[in-house]
């Protein structure tokens, strides 16, 4: 068993494009799961959204028009109960953010890990859905009522893995109060990028010290190309298979004759009957 000062140095490398790719799942997961509990009644502080694109929010022209698609002549109107984003985003960043509450904003891991949380909040409330519901006798479609909806959660994921593949590495600026590409070609990360300052441990070599189990063990997918296949997982060291579908049919087989065996109160002579079955 691992003691707390163990799993912190596995931490060690915490500046890599992975660490900040789990930082802004971790904030983005946050922020969703608070929403969503919002919208279901499950929380005191909040409620769903009732204002949704009232006051100050905008509509793009893209937007509108696939919003009235189909509809050019039906009048429609925020309402229903979307999701409150806004109040998702207020705690994810409050709860991400609290163990850099006493660091120095100039310090680079904080400034780092501050902006990739960030993006990860991002990457849910910048890709909001509009549902919308008609309303009309017979079935007509003369009014709309819209609202907001999060994306699922597994494109928010896919997202934020397009931002680690282009992931920026930045060193800090000379006042030490932001931080800058590092290498004129590489292009300045904005609010939607996520960063990086150390290059990533080989993880196909096995190293207790920052935390890779290296490619013994690893599951992989023997006809894929993509990055579950074995070629990548195991890093182009060969792999060896073995049949599981065998020993998961005795596995079936044997809860079967468990239950058939529970089914009723077992007497003296069925037990007896049952042993010598078995």
């Amino acid at each position: 068993m691992e003691t707390k000062n163990q799993v912190f140095k596995i931490r060690k490398y915490d500046d890599t494009r992975e660490a900040g790719f789990v930082n802004a799942v971790a904030a983005a997961g946050v922020a969703y799961a608070v929403t969503r509990a919002c919208t279901m009644g499950n929380l005191m502080e909040c409620s769903c959204d009732k204002t949704s694109g009232k006051g100050t929010q905008r509509i793009s022209k893209k937007m509108m028009g696939k919003m009235t698609e189909g509809f050019e002549n039906t009048e429609w109107e925020w309402g229903g109960c979307g999701d409150n984003i806004s109040f998702g985003n207020k705690k994810s960043k409050a709860f991400m953010n609290f163990p850099n509450r006493k660091k120095r904003k100039s310090d680079m891991k904080t400034l780092m890990r501050l902006h990739n949380n960030g993006v990860g909040r991002l990457a849910v409330k910048n890709y909001m859905l509009t549902d919308c519901k008609c309303h009309g006798l017979s079935g007509s479609c003369t009014l709309r009522t819209c609202w907001k909806k999060m994306p699922p959660f597994r494109e928010v994921g896919n997202r934020l893995k397009e931002r680690f593949d282009g992931a920026a590495k930045v060193i800090p600026s000379n006042d030490g109060l932001n931080f800058i590409p590092d290498g004129s070609t590489i292009k300045p990360p904005g609010r939607g990028d996520l960063v990086y300052s150390e290059n990533s441990p080989d993880y196909c070599k096995f190293n207790r010290k920052n935390g890779s189990l290296g490619t013994y063990g690893r599951q992989c997918n023997v006809t894929s190309d993509g990055i579950d296949g074995c070629e990548l997982l195991c890093c182009g060291r060969g792999f060896d298979t073995k049949l599981v579908r065998e020993k998961s049919l005795k596995y079936q087989t044997l809860l079967s004759l468990v239950d058939v065996w529970w089914q009723k109160a077992p007497t003296k002579s069925d037990e007896n009957r049952s042993l010598r079955r078995l």
